[in-house]
């Protein structure tokens, strides 16, 4: 199971979950405090901004963040749920929560997944530069990126609600 969260979320979402693996897609500038019940090795701080296009000042996420993402979730053991974080939850860490179900079930449909995500979370906009770089990455051939606009635009929101994307 993987739960998707906010960063002022995070906390209470290990604790309601019973999650023992995080990871964080947020820049070095947000202060984080990692969970006292995730051990340091179960958790992975990926330091990048939400945006497209490179921005003076910003991180903007690439192949390796992405590729350290998928290596990530293939590690996980799965006895207990990962939690994905991004600051608001509703960019990154969709797009991420979307690239591991899709990473984990090679053989899923794509648009079955982005659909299970949007059923899921009306807030969720996933950030299409992870998406696409995923998509790549897990030789999915446009099939992620199209799955996404298909859904198109979460609602606005200044942060999402706590919520999980099923493995299977």
């Amino acid at each position: 199971m993987i739960y998707v969260c906010s960063l002022a979320r995070l906390h209470d979402t290990v604790d309601e979950t019973g999650a023992r693996h995080v990871i964080s897609l947020i820049g070095d500038e947000t202060r984080l405090e990692r969970p006292s019940k995730i051990a340091p090795e179960n958790h992975l701080w990926l330091r990048f901004h939400d945006i497209c296009e490179p921005l003076d000042g910003y991180i903007m996420p690439g192949e390796k963040h992405v590729a350290d993402l998928l290596d990530f979730v293939r590690g996980w053991d799965r006895r207990a749920p990962l939690i994905v974080h991004c600051y608001m939850g509703i960019s990154r860490s969709t797009a991420s929560a979307f690239a591991s179900v899709c990473a984990l079930n090679p053989h899923r449909d794509e648009e079955t997944i982005a659909r299970a995500l949007r059923r899921a979370s009306p807030t969720a906009t996933p950030n299409a530069r992870i998406v696409s770089l995923a998509d790549r990455l897990l030789d999915r051939r446009g099939r992620m990126i199209a799955a996404i606009q298909t859904i198109g635009r979460g609602t606005l929101a200044d942060e999402a609600r706590p919520f999980q994307l099923d493995l299977e």
